[in-house]
């Protein structure tokens, strides 16, 4: 535990910040979406690659909202299944209501 609150205090702990395997599903897709924007900038006049740029940015800030907000929530469900399983009187029957130390 105090590794891990050392890691946290030092900034060694990036949730966000991780490697992409080389022939995941996910780089897959990314590759995709990357061919697919180079062609259609290659479409596009300087106005429309203007906005396909802006259009990116603000699908990267939509991301990054929604990855953030997920991380949270996610931590704070393992806090309450953390809390839930600390709980001794949480109505197990093999107890007969009797608190286990």
């Amino acid at each position: 535990m105090r590794k891990t609150l050392e890691d946290l205090y030092y900034g060694n702990i990036t949730p966000n910040a991780q490697d992409m395997a080389p022939h995941s599903e996910l780089k897959r897709a990314t590759d995709r979406v990357t061919h697919f924007e180079n062609q259609l900038t290659e479409q596009l006049d300087e106005t429309g690659q203007t906005i396909l740029a802006k259009l990116i940015e603000s699908q990267q800030e939509i991301d990054s909202i929604t990855a953030l907000e997920n991380f949270i929530l996610g931590f704070r469900l393992g806090v309450r299944i953390m809390a839930e399983c600390m709980d001794s009187n949480d109505g197990d029957i093999r107890t007969g209501g009797v608190s286990l130390p």
